[in-house]
């Protein structure tokens, strides 16, 4: 490295936002303001950016104005660490959310979590840390 070389700003991540892409942006908010309790943080009209805890955010993005496309398979998971997974389980349960699945516990990862999908199909995973993790 030269003394002309710039190097790595060091004043941190200001917010971290992972996009997803949809054909249905009203049923999408309507999920993760009503089920998942996210606040609208940043409203650009065709991208919606509901803040999470922290700097994390995830972005509800029409596919047709968006840089990528809604696609039938999706690769991505949200994942929320939360403190008590079961009363999560036990909420989304009552709101009839697709995908579902049981409760588990992970010893390897020392997590109890379950998984649902959104409306369009994103996965969602809701972990709580086992102790000692």
């Amino acid at each position: 490295m030269t003394a002309d070389s710039p190097s790595r700003p060091r004043d941190g991540v200001i917010k971290a936002i992972t996009f997803q892409y949809y054909r249905d942006i009203p049923r999408a908010m309507a999920f993760y303001e009503n089920v998942l309790g996210f606040e609208l943080a940043i409203d650009q009209g065709w991208s919606k950016i509901y803040g999470i805890e922290g700097v994390a955010h995830v972005g509800l993005v029409d596919e047709t104005r968006g840089m990528q496309k809604w696609a039938e398979q999706k690769t991505v998971q949200l994942c929320l660490r939360v403190p008590d997974v079961d009363a999560w389980y036990d909420w989304v349960k009552s709101q009839g959310v697709g995908g579902l699945t049981e409760l588990r516990d992970s010893e390897e990862l020392g997590i109890r979590a379950f998984a649902m999908t959104d409306p369009e199909g994103y996965q969602i995973e809701v972990q709580t840390a086992k102790p000692g993790h």
